[in-house]
């Protein structure tokens, strides 16, 4: 760890502390006016236009009406919790990009010093617990609020918490394994030698995302599950929670929420960058260059979080909302497996190009991997069948999707009853209860 850590002068840390507010707050007020500029374009609307030159100051025009509007509390709401609950989930936000690399050295008013505000030899274990607090607010929040709704979406979140978590944990795993560390700037540091596979180096840069493609594949859909954005925005759903956890929060409470939502994105995108993307450093063409050195750090780490806050965007205009058990099954069958095989993968393949084992040791441990991973794949699939097999069903009764109040899919097998297109004059199949009647 570069010994400049620890040696600043009071006045530097409290200058780097203020630089890493100021750009997280910078970086939402941008985040929420692109959000809506890019979601326009893609529905073919116009967005914000009236707040600022084209629209950039309409996010801050929002803050200030949080802030000024009048502020509710439910009248059941346990008051202490209630009002610390949106705290919990701020400072944590606030907190995790202290120890992210965000430039390499620089000078500062005379100070060499880097752009980092510090590190540690477990930084990114400090980063998964820091994004763990911020749970507890959203859990204390859907308790306190004395609503239906907003426990249900605090119990939601904690479920996808723990589910979406331990898959984010697990893809740093094969990091760690590749960079010999668990420091952020050391990782920076490991992505800078050439690509090295199987013991071949290719001219690409080593940016772990490329190296460990599936760990890199699992932490970017684990962060945006982590982040409760849409299409994983299960805990807000507003089609079916109101608003889910801060259902009961108004003015200045629901800013917090607000805010800590976008910073999070900004969090989760730049861990991702530093862990998988070479951090602050240039592109592969420019490395080592005149652009890759001083502040020229702070571009390309904004430029590389700016791309991972583009695909939240362009997740949340496309995908529509997940069902809950869609989920969570995909976070527990599909994710975490994934994530354990791929760590299993990656420390056999170490050890024996590590051990120097031989071509033929290595690739039989790969086909034994795959016929490992498509035998359990076989093996649950044969499970699903016979569970299907299993359930009796009378294929010949006409099935009414709203014979007991709600509309309920039909089982394998069954039929929608028919009715008669007075249009065409045809027997055709109903798909609902409008065209039955």
């Amino acid at each position: 760890m570069s010994s400049l850590f620890g040696t600043d002068p009071w006045w530097i840390i409290l200058i780097k502390a203020a630089g890493v507010l100021v750009y997280l707050l910078l970086f939402t007020l941008f985040n929420i006016v692109f959000e809506r500029k890019v979601v326009a374009k893609m529905q073919h609307r116009v967005g914000p236009i009236m707040n600022g030159p084209w629209g950039t100051l309409q996010s801050l025009a929002d803050g200030v009406k949080l802030m000024v509007k009048e502020d509710f509390r439910p009248k059941n709401a346990e008051k202490f919790v209630y009002n610390l609950a949106p705290y919990l989930v701020a400072i944590p936000a606030f907190s995790i990009l202290s120890m992210i690399p965000m430039g390499g050295e620089v000078k500062m008013f005379g100070v060499t010093t880097r752009l980092q505000l510090t590190d540690m030899p477990v930084a990114v274990l400090m980063l998964l617990a820091l994004a763990s607090v911020g749970i507890y607010g959203i859990v204390l929040a859907g308790w306190s609020s004395g609503s239906t709704y907003s426990l249900l979406g605090g119990l939601r979140s904690s479920a996808q918490m723990i589910s979406y978590e331990i898959a984010m944990g697990l893809s740093f795993v094969s990091v760690f394994m590749y960079a010999g560390s668990m420091s952020t700037s050391q990782i920076v540091d490991a992505q800078q030698q050439p690509l090295n596979f199987l013991g071949f180096e290719i001219p690409l840069p080593g940016w772990y995302a490329l190296l460990l493609i599936p760990a890199f594949v699992v932490y970017v859909i684990s962060m945006v599950g982590e982040t409760n954005r849409a299409p994983f925005d299960l805990p807000e759903a507003e089609s079916e929670l109101v608003g889910g956890f801060h259902t009961e929060y108004s003015g200045f409470r629901f800013a917090m929420f607000f805010l800590a939502e976008y910073i999070n994105m900004v969090n989760v995108a730049a861990i991702a960058t530093t862990l998988f993307l070479g951090g602050y450093r240039a592109p592969w063409p420019l490395k080592d260059t005149i652009v890759d050195q001083g502040y020229w750090g702070l571009l390309w780490f904004t430029l590389k979080v700016l791309l991972f806050i583009f695909m939240f965007v362009w997740l949340r205009g496309t995908l529509p909302r997940f069902r809950y058990d869609q989920f969570m099954g995909f976070g527990w069958k599909i994710l975490i497996p994934i994530a354990l095989g791929w760590i299993l993968a990656v420390a056999t393949i170490r050890n024996i190009v590590n051990n120097g084992l031989g071509v033929i040791s290595l690739i039989s441990a790969v086909l034994f991997i795959v016929a490992l991973v498509a035998y359990l794949y076989i093996l649950d699939k044969d499970s699903e069948r016979d569970d299907h097999d299993d359930i009796p069903i009378d294929r010949t009764e006409e099935f009414d999707p709203f014979a007991g109040g709600y509309p309920v899919p039909p089982k394998p097998g069954q039929r929608l009853p028919e009715f008669v297109d007075v249009v065409k004059g045809e027997t055709v199949q109903s798909d609902d209860k409008g065209a039955d009647s």
